[in-house]
């Protein structure tokens, strides 16, 4: 709630220092009829929480791609006649959903969801979520204007606005000119904006999907995970524990080759217990500097006086001559029992006579996990492994040159992924237009279209 609070504190003194710089501008005694002319030549506009952009520099722009191959955008821009209508039809179905799961009593589930920043949304995806907005904003127009010229409508200019925080486009038809031409040309131009929606997000669909091979000349997938990130002062940072840049292939021999091996393995840790280590008595006995039990922090029995952070405390069971078993603790290094192979319990160990499962005598929150690197040691952790978890930051793109940025494929993925339903939903809108007699963009004239359109294709 504190951090919601301050962006509107942020936004509404950002607005307000805007519009006050700007009359201060205007009133200037020597720069004032400058400024005003420069706006007025660039087509610059501020009002209160709204600053808008219009220009005339991209007609020509539209002039050539409106006149290209008339036959192949003509059947293209028919093309977006029919996804609008299908659109159209399913928005319909869609709110019917929604009006019917909100009036359900045995499972209340929102079919249609606002985002929210800061509540839905997490505040650093705020920039990639209002640049989607942009773009398909942008395209969304562009469709319109292009369709436009395709169907001789005048188009007067194209401009670009931002509106408290949210970033849109606009283009300006000759209204006198749309009326006049038949109805299907209407609906081209109508559709083609929501029509360019649908297809830029085809485009991110099969970027996203084809993401690993086109990014295979300057990153590897598949063979492991690289930290892109590591909080700092956390207990795995460090030059000797986890650094940004390590390459991790494995959690506890859980062998980690993407990002949902690392999710599996870390589940794996957290839910099921933690492996043991088939030990020699012998080289356990010798290694081990065990004092008698004491009850440490948190009132859990410990068996190592802290004099090391390298020696952590192992319980094992040992089968007496009368088949009774009894629970016995050994101090020792933790590395070197980790290097041993794993266990449940004893009778997994080859030599079971001379052997014996060690398992890290930890509280129930606490684990021992091992994080192997493709280069140098591996760390040992022991502690929580949802502070881990929230410790570092994992991605399945592995840099092949070291100029290249760990984060640049992970910032192009959720890019992508919020484009998904935020370009979609730029252009939900208009067809929710449609099915709205009251809202003043182009509702009730799409039916009428349709309608006359048909017809007169019944006529001819």
């Amino acid at each position: 709630m504190l951090a919601m609070n301050a962006w509107f504190a942020l936004v509404m003194g950002f607005w307000s220092i805007l519009y006050l710089l700007d009359a201060y501008a205007k009133t200037h005694q020597r720069y004032g009829q400058r400024y005003c002319e420069f706006k007025e030549r660039n087509g610059f506009q501020v009002t209160m929480a709204q600053v808008r952009c219009y220009s005339t520099c991209l007609n020509h722009i539209f002039l050539r791609i409106g006149q290209w191959k008339p036959t192949l955008t003509r059947i293209w821009f028919t093309g977006g006649v029919w996804f609008g209508i299908i659109a159209m039809v399913s928005s319909i179905g869609l709110l019917t959903w929604t009006l019917v799961k909100s009036f359900s009593v045995e499972k209340k589930e929102r079919v249609l969801t606002p985002v929210m920043p800061g509540v839905n949304l997490p505040l650093n995806q705020i920039v990639y979520y209002f640049s989607v907005l942009f773009v398909s904003g942008i395209f969304h127009e562009l469709g319109h204007a292009v369709a436009a010229v395709r169907e001789q409508v005048r188009v007067n200019g194209f401009g670009i606005f931002l509106l408290v925080i949210y970033p849109g486009a606009f283009v300006d038809l000759h209204t006198d000119h749309l009326h006049a031409v038949s109805a299907i040309r209407q609906l081209r131009i109508y559709c083609a904006g929501i029509w360019h929606n649908f297809v830029l997000v085809v485009t991110g669909v099969l970027v996203m999907s084809t993401l690993p091979t086109l990014l295979s000349p300057m990153y590897v997938t598949g063979t492991g995970v690289v930290l892109t990130d590591v909080v700092k002062n956390s207990p795995v940072f460090g030059a000797h524990g986890l650094q940004t840049g390590d390459y991790i292939n494995a959690l506890n021999g859980c062998p980690v080759n993407s990002i949902e091996d690392w999710s599996r393995c870390m589940g794996a840790i957290v839910y099921y217990p933690a492996p043991g280590y088939c030990m020699p008595i012998g080289k356990l006995q010798q290694m081990s500097h065990t004092i008698p039990l004491f009850v440490g922090y948190g009132g859990h029995p410990e068996c190592c006086s802290n004099s090391s952070v390298s020696d952590l405390c192992f319980s094992y069971e040992i089968v007496s001559d009368a088949n009774n078993k009894e629970k016995s603790y050994s101090c020792v290094e933790a590395r070197p029992v980790t290097e041993q192979p794993r266990c449940q319990k004893n009778s997994d160990c080859l030599a079971a006579r001379r052997t014996v499962c060690v398992h890290p005598f930890l509280e129930k929150s606490t684990k021992l996990i091992k994080i192997m690197k493709s280069k140098g040691k591996s760390v040992l952790y022991v502690g929580d492994p949802y502070l881990f978890g929230h410790s570092v930051s994992v991605s399945n793109y592995i840099p092949k040159y070291s100029f290249l940025p760990l984060s640049l494929p992970d910032v192009i993925d959720l890019f992508l992924q919020i484009s998904h339903f935020t370009i979609w939903s730029s252009g939900y809108p208009e067809c929710c237009a449609m099915l709205c007699p009251g809202w003043p963009v182009h509702s009730h004239r799409f039916y009428r279209l349709c309608f006359k359109s048909s017809f007169a294709k019944q006529r001819r």
